[in-house]
């Protein structure tokens, strides 16, 4: 477990060596660039933005169009195409797709101006389509729905907000307006919530009708047609087809460019690229003639880069040791154990200064507590064979899938050693297969216990496996206290704790009430438990009277001291949290069994048989899924509350050097 040592590095050289330096720096990805202060009598910045806002729009442009070609020609991606990485193109590819970049965004243009044609024209039709449904009532009208009267008549064409028949409207006007007569009435389509009609009625009485008819709810269309509905229906739906017939003929010719996929990946990449370099380009300091890279380099790959940089690019470099006040960046470095955690570790915090990688030492109880939390061998065996197949097949998979996968496969290996010491494989499954379908009974004993049957052992030993974890917190605290020449606070803030709380633990096991209350087979003798009162005695003495050694006054100092000893009862709260410990096992194995009693419930029959291999694979997949993912998540809360709540701050910043971030391709040189 290691924080890679970091060199402070400054780079300078002739201006007309930028380009490749940049470049050279980029394709290493070693170098975090900052923007250390320079004297500005000598250097100054170019603004990059306008470049940097082109090459980002172009990169943008051809997205686009990568993503409307995708829609029409998918590629062809088996169901496992996330596992396979990026794949590997040599340096001279880049330069081939710079001096083609200029073509690729004509296409691209191209693509993408037929693009918004195509949706200019779906949101057309959808328009059209709404006015096509918003006729539909008034098919039947065989005139223009703006007509409101001939030489003698007066016509309305309009809808009620309820639903009436030709004999209910005509009672209800002859009821209404009594002293209008001769009125035409033509339902044109009637529903709950309207009824479309046409009425008509002789010119003088027009006002009259008009006024009763807008008193019962009564009006006119929002947009009536100049034609009959059914001559505007079939004139929208000739502009509805040509609509289409436009859309298909885009969409034609933006796929005669897939065989252009692949170039427009390069290029996007390609302008990636760039727009990383004039980003960092910009923050440069630079004269008339020489320019300035300063930032952090790891220490293992300084003198490499010098030499590189000194005699291929005529460069001076200069490496030295960050001061305190640098913020220096962390990058870890980890055996293949401990390197699989690393991205658990990133997601709560990067180790702040003069703290310890805690990867190794975490990388220990996480694959141990995730197997004790899932504790099946059968589960522990499909998470083994799903990652190892994976991983043996998938080769070029990204650097953090592969080492989460890792991380599972180490899990499931402690999974396999905890189901074999409880003596869980798929639950009971053997045992109810073979009396069930077979007549005969298979039991495969625990090689320690079945924490079904002792639950209170399981938690015991729960609480013992948490003091360790606990106490291995202290134990790095001590080492990074010590580590820093602080011996005294190491005493102060990590001895009388041990003293305090293990002498605490050794004295309740010396005393026979609590070995009957916890039903523990066996108790301290009483000397032992005498030795520890009194180391405790001294813990919470030695707590009291430095706890608060930063503060003057001696009151305070008391006070803080009794504040500090009251910490112990987070001891006691941290201890009880392993108890998630025996739940989280004992669920895995309830339910498993659960499922294998629900399946074999049929019976041995050709039915039976069927159930339960349904119930077996359902179930199962349910269950495996259900706690890995609360192994997953109460590991990491063991960690990172009660683990690092001895001893771990975090606060640092990850190592984020200058590299090439492409997203399809990863750009390697020829030998």
């Amino acid at each position: 477990m290691a924080v890679m040592p970091m060199k402070r590095i400054s780079i300078y050289a002739l201006k007309n060596r930028r380009k490749q330096i940049l470049e050279l720096i980029q394709r290493r990805g070693v170098v975090e660039i900052d923007d250390r202060k320079a004297d500005e009598t000598v250097f100054a910045k170019m603004d990059t933005v306008p470049a940097k806002s082109r090459f980002e729009n172009n990169a943008a442009a051809l997205q686009s169009a990568l993503d409307a070609l995708d829609k029409l020609e998918p590629p062809e991606k088996s169901l496992f195409a996330s596992l396979n990485g990026r794949d590997a193109i040599p340096l001279s590819k880049y330069q081939e797709t710079a001096d083609g970049a200029g073509e690729l965004l004509k296409i691209a243009s191209r693509i993408n101006t037929l693009w918004k044609k195509c949706a200019d024209n779906r949101a057309e039709i959808l328009r059209l389509q709404t006015q096509i449904r918003a006729l539909e009532p008034w098919m039947k009208l065989d005139i223009s729905m703006r007509t409101i009267s001939t030489p003698t008549t007066s016509v309305f064409t309009g809808s009620f907000p309820v639903e009436y028949t030709e004999e209910t409207l005509r009672a209800k006007i002859a009821e209404g307006a009594p002293d209008v007569d001769g009125v035409v009435v033509e339902i044109l389509s009637a529903s709950p919530q309207q009824t479309c009609a046409f009425l008509m009625c002789h010119i003088s009485q027009g006002l009259k009708l008009e006024t009763y008819l807008r008193s019962i709810g009564f009006m006119y269309p929002a947009e009536p047609s100049k034609v009959p509905p059914a001559e505007r229906v079939d004139i929208l739906n000739g502009r509805i087809a040509a609509l289409q017939k436009e859309i298909d003929k885009n969409e034609a010719e933006i796929r005669t460019h897939k065989n252009r996929r692949e170039d427009l990946l390069y290029t996007i990449d390609y302008f990636t690229m760039r727009t990383e370099k004039y980003d960092v380009l910009g923050r440069l300091w630079q004269s008339p003639h020489v320019f300035l890279i300063t930032g952090y380099i790891p220490a293992e790959n300084a003198e490499a880069l010098k030499t590189e940089l000194t005699t291929t690019q005529e460069a001076y470099v200069e490496l030295c040791d960050p001061s305190d006040a640098d913020d220096v960046p962390v990058k870890l470095k980890n055996n293949k154990f401990a390197a699989p955690v690393e991205g658990v570790l990133e997601s709560y915090s990067m180790p702040g200064k003069h703290e310890i990688d805690p990867s190794g030492i975490m990388a220990v109880f996480y694959y141990f507590l995730f197997g004790m939390m899932l504790s099946d061998a059968g589960y522990g065996l499909v998470m083994v064979l799903g990652c190892g197949i994976i991983l043996h097949k998938f080769k070029n998979m990204e650097e953090g899938l592969r080492k989460t996968l890792t991380m599972f496969l180490y899990c499931g290996i402690s999974t396999i050693f905890w189901g074999i010491l409880f003596g869980s494989f798929f639950g009971d499954a053997i045992t109810v297969i073979a009396k069930t379908f077979f007549n005969t009974d298979i039991v495969i004993p625990p090689l320690w216990f079945t924490p079904v049957d002792e639950p209170m052992r399981l938690l015991l030993f729960s609480f013992l496996v948490g003091i360790i974890h606990l106490f291995a917190g202290l134990g790095a605290q001590f080492y990074q206290l010590a580590k820093q020449g602080k011996w005294l606070d190491a005493i102060y803030d990590v001895v009388f704790w041990y003293l305090l709380v293990g002498g605490a633990i050794i004295y309740l096991l010396s005393m026979q009430m609590f070995a009957d209350m916890v039903a523990l087979s066996f108790t301290l003798p009483a000397s032992v438990g005498t030795a520890g009162i009194i180391a405790a005695g001294i813990g919470a003495v030695g707590i009291v009277l430095t706890s608060g050694r930063s503060s003057k006054s001696i009151g305070k100092r008391f006070l803080k001291g009794l504040y500090g000893l009251y910490g112990v009862s987070s001891y006691l709260s941290d201890i009880l949290s392993y108890s998630r410990l025996l739940a989280l096992g004992l669920a895995t194995g309830v339910i498993a069994s659960v499922f294998n009693q629900m399946g074999a419930m049929p019976g041995n029959n050709p039915l039976g048989v069927i159930i339960f291999i349904f119930a077996f694979v359902v179930g199962h997949t349910l269950n495996i899924g259900i706690n890995v993912l609360g192994a997953y998540v109460h590991t990491n809360r063991l960690q990172f509350v009660e683990f690092f709540g001895k001893f771990f701050e975090g606060g640092g910043r990850k190592f984020a050097p200058f590299t090439t971030k492409t997203k399809y391709f990863k750009i390697t040189e020829e030998k």
